[in-house]
């Protein structure tokens, strides 16, 4: 039987509950700093014009975000998948084109000038770190709001 009572009780405890989770998603300013800074060194790798430099860098690179993954967990409890639907979509969508025209750019400056690559691994960096801060705020927000 419907106990409008109850119904109201155990929506309160799911909206603490959320509100709880939102407090712990925010990840500290640094983890968005170390992931720029591996998104520069792994993009930047490409101006050394060496398969096994890049294929080191690959590595590194995986290797590291494999442990950012395990930290981010550590450190809240759970992990929420960057591609979910929802109201984080557009940060995603944003991340992609600007990933696009500036690895694009920076591909094509390569072949005239050595170095393009590391100025578009900088870019690449601070993008990330940015669009990671921004996208953890909006799924808190989302969690706060109850969507």
């Amino acid at each position: 039987m419907y106990d409008p009572s109850r119904a109201g009780a155990e929506l309160a405890v799911l909206r603490s509950q959320r509100a709880a989770l939102a407090d712990r998603a925010m990840q500290p300013w640094w983890y968005d700093a170390l992931l720029g800074l591996l998104l520069f060194g792994f993009v930047s790798s490409y101006s050394l014009h060496s398969t096994w430099v890049t294929l080191a860098a690959v590595a590194v690179f995986l290797l590291c975000l494999r442990g950012m993954v395990a930290l981010y967990r550590r450190l809240t409890g759970f992990w929420v998948h960057g591609f979910r639907q929802g109201p984080t979509r557009r940060a995603i969508v944003v991340w992609v084109v600007v990933v696009l025209a500036v690895l694009g750019t920076g591909f094509a400056a390569e072949e005239r000038w050595r170095g393009a690559m590391v100025v578009a691994g900088a870019v690449l960096g601070v993008a990330v770190a940015l669009v990671s801060r921004r996208w953890t705020r909006i799924y808190v927000a989302e969690l706060r709001e109850g969507l």
